[in-house]
């Protein structure tokens, strides 16, 4: 059975941020992830993990101004001294928190720009920032995400994001791979797996039903296929659930295997 990892950003939103890893572990999650934790003190988020005895596999470094529509800075042509400060703040708040793996996000094109024309910034600055990770043990991943959800992203596709990590040819860095994102871009995502497991190259596995991004166990994905296909691949690293529950989190767990 794979591992499976509560995103504290989409699940328990019932209870305060810093309350959500306690209620991971009360439903059986053997880890947590999150998208952007830096409002809560490093210090203080490393304590609640500590206390509820779950290792934080995950989170994303800082996306630029997410309010005003960024999505991430890797790919920006001129951003780079913003990508670089971002990114030591996001290996600074990993080792804090002891998380081994961070999301470095790719941006949205700029007006008028092309996506080819982008490429050479995000591997140069990928390629600075696995250099920047190494000594601190942590393993970068980029994702693919889907266009319908954020317009106008720069890595949509998986062939695309294995295509960069051999561009950079940094042993840090590595794919996430959101099978949420792959079914709605790409589908056959049996056969992506089959496909990029076996390289190496994927670093995190992420999961939630398409195509309202709620439970696996509602939509077009057939979750426990999927779950014996990532087992017979031979696949040991950890299945983040970052989905929107349709009602409780707790009480929408049925899909868990074992449950």
């Amino acid at each position: 059975m794979p591992r499976f990892a509560a995103n504290l950003t989409l699940l328990y939103t019932e209870h305060p941020f810093l309350d959500r890893a306690a209620a991971a572990a009360r439903d059986g999650f053997e880890a947590v992830e999150c998208q952007f934790p830096y409002e809560h003190p490093a210090a203080g988020f490393a304590a609640r993990l500590a206390d509820s005895g779950l290792p934080l596999v995950l989170m994303n470094a800082p996306p630029g101004d997410w309010a005003g529509g960024e999505r991430g800075l890797a790919a920006l042509p001129g951003r780079e001294s913003e990508f670089r400060l971002s990114i030591d703040e996001a290996i600074a708040y990993a080792q804090a928190v002891r998380c081994p793996r961070v999301h470095v996000m790719a941006g949205r094109l700029p007006a008028g720009s092309e996506r080819a024309a982008l490429q050479p910034t995000f591997v140069e600055n990928l390629a600075w920032a696995a250099r920047q990770a190494a000594g601190s043990g942590i393993e970068l991943l980029i994702e693919p995400i889907n266009l319908r959800d954020m317009p106008g992203y720069f890595l949509n596709r998986q062939d695309h994001a294995h295509e960069i990590v051999e561009l950079v040819s940094a042993p840090n860095l590595k794919v996430q791979m959101d099978l949420y994102h792959c079914q709605v871009v790409e589908g056959d995502v049996a056969m992506k797996l089959r496909r990029y497991l076996p390289t190496g190259r994927v670093g995190h596995l992420q999961i939630a039903g398409v195509p309202e991004r709620q439970e696996p166990d509602v939509g077009e994905l057939n979750a426990p296929y999927l779950f014996g296909v990532i087992d017979g691949l031979g696949y040991q690293g950890w299945v983040g659930c970052e989905y929107r529950p349709r009602g409780g989190t707790s009480a929408g767990l049925g899909w868990r295997p074992g449950r």
